[in-house]
């Protein structure tokens, strides 16, 4: 890995003065920094501190309105993304670039295929090829394969294989572990220290501060389009880190409190077996946050659905306020109290084309309405009400979701469902794709409602997060629930102990 200390070495990329405006926004303002060959440099700020818009610049996508670029020691100011893959950058992008109808090989070799003397795709050397870059990543993935069948992680993994093929010398990669198991971004780690030792310059722009202590050399942090720290990792810290994103103290230390022990059973889960949960059980108090953890495929979304009616089950019982409940429709849970807040917010949880307004009066429908007819005071108090309260930052109530940040989105679907006022919360990744800031407001705001005496039901991927949010965590493998463990007690390793299946943990698998 390279340091700072390589003051002789001319950077792979450096980037001065740099700034970028769109209508109303000033984006980029005087940026400037360096990243080393061999470097991985992270980058990271809230959502709308411009990395995204640096990282565009860089690969072409988007032109500076002031600045230069320099690669290696040269002038470097591409036109567009092919001239960017010219000169040897490529950029991996968080929704990734592939195209899933088609196999491994044509996505990797999409516009360059080799061809023959004829002229016509020449097949069997482009699957050789690829499956010599699959080979150097150590990745197993046939060239036929189709990208539709493959995982986000494998397909991440695609989206590099494509990048080494066009000899590239500085990789970007945004937000890249957002949507990979545990064991696929150890992968990711390992590959990327790989391509750092052998000279390639990787930037990682990531919300995840416990990643780039983990794999980052240096870190530049970004706020409101200017640069306010380029820091070595191992001279700062956490929260060095999280003052120079957000200009404020925030704090992730577990929360104390307990719900009283007299407190009522909400939701009590009886050897719930519902395809893939099998023999799942647990219960959730008033006013406490109890925390699923597991691995990817664990069942802890598919048995929140279950409750939620959104899965039917085969055997078990479910009691919400100790009365027998078995719904057949998401409709018979909001009925009975219950909210849910999906993972995929933009593709179950909101209307991105349609108002904030539009989408906190959507569950409530029967709150603002009148014989049929929708009441626009209603809606416009309680959207009033659930923006000011879970601070929902937006210029007015009729702006679409879908140019709201990825924290306000999140806000704006949590007030959708505590307008009904639940007595069962169920949040699934919370914070996921969300900056530190906005995660700060999302724990308080959970933390809140459970003061409040709603009961949460809370899935997360993110260890840190689970161990600071939980008031008790339940542990799921292969569909069952396998252990509690108190949060004040334990530990990332506790949790993957028991997260991890019994017969890869027997054969020393990574987790």
């Amino acid at each position: 890995m390279s340091s700072q200390s390589d003051a002789g070495l001319v950077p792979r990329l450096s980037v001065r003065a740099v700034s970028k405006a769109f209508p109303g926004v000033q984006a980029l303002d005087d940026v400037s920094f360096d990243v080393l060959p061999g470097e991985i440099h992270a980058m990271v700020g809230e959502n709308g501190a411009g990395k995204s818009t640096l990282m565009h610049i860089v690969a072409g996508v988007y032109r500076a309105d002031v600045g230069t670029m320099f690669m290696d020691g040269e002038a470097y100011a591409p036109e567009d993304e092919k001239a960017a893959q010219r000169a040897g950058v490529a950029m991996v992008f968080q929704e990734g670039s592939l195209f899933p109808p088609l196999s491994v090989a044509e996505n990797i070799f999409a516009g360059r295929q080799p061809v023959n003397r004829l002229g016509i795709v020449d097949f069997p050397t482009m699957r050789k090829q690829t499956q010599g870059l699959l080979d150097d990543l150590e990745v197993e993935i046939a060239p036929s394969a189709l990208v539709s069948t493959l995982s986000p992680g494998q397909r991440q993994l695609v989206d590099i294989a494509k990048a080494l093929s066009q000899q590239v010398r500085l990789l970007i990669l945004d937000e890249p572990t957002s949507s990979l198991t545990i064991s696929e971004a150890r992968l990711l780690f390992k590959i990327l220290r790989r391509l750092a030792e052998r000279g390639v310059a990787v930037v990682y722009v990531t919300h995840r501060l416990a990643e780039v202590f983990e794999i980052a050399d240096r870190v530049t942090v970004l706020r409101d389009g200017k640069v306010t720290g380029i820091r070595t990792i191992s001279e700062t810290t956490h929260d060095e880190l999280i003052h120079l994103e957000v200009g404020r103290i925030l704090s992730f230390e577990p929360d104390q409190t307990r719900a009283p022990a007299e407190a009522p059973v909400v939701l009590e889960i009886q050897n719930l077996t519902a395809p893939p949960v099998r023999n799942a059980s647990l219960t959730v108090r008033a006013g406490e946050i109890v925390c699923l953890a597991g691995l990817v495929g664990a069942g802890r979304s598919e048995l929140c659905e279950a409750v939620f009616g959104l899965r039917a089950w085969e055997t078990g019982n479910v009691l919400v306020d100790g009365k027998p409940f078995k719904p057949g429709h998401p409709l018979d849970a909001m009925r009975a109290g219950i909210g849910m807040a999906p993972e995929d917010r933009r593709a179950a949880g909101l209307f991105l084309e349609m108002s904030v307004s539009s989408n906190i009066a959507a569950a409530n429908l029967d709150a603002v309405s009148k014989n049929g007819l929708v009441r626009e005071r209603e809606i416009e108090g309680i959207s009033n009400e659930y923006a000011d309260s879970l601070r929902i930052v937006t210029p007015n109530l009729d702006r679409h979701v879908l140019y709201l940040s990825g924290g306000n989105q999140q806000k704006v679907m949590l007030a959708k469902w505590l307008a009904r006022k639940p007595r069962l919360l169920i949040v699934d990744e919370p914070t996921r794709g969300v900056d530190v800031g906005a995660k700060a407001d999302v724990y308080e705001i959970l933390r809140e409602l459970a003061r409040n005496g709603i009961a949460l039901l809370v899935v997360s991927s993110d260890l840190p997060e689970v161990l600071s949010l939980a008031h008790r965590i339940v542990v799921m493998s292969e569909g069952r629930t396998v252990g509690e463990v108190d949060p004040l007690q334990a530990d990332e390793v506790t949790i993957l102990q028991l997260a991890t299946p019994v017969g890869v943990a027997a054969k020393g698998g990574v987790v």
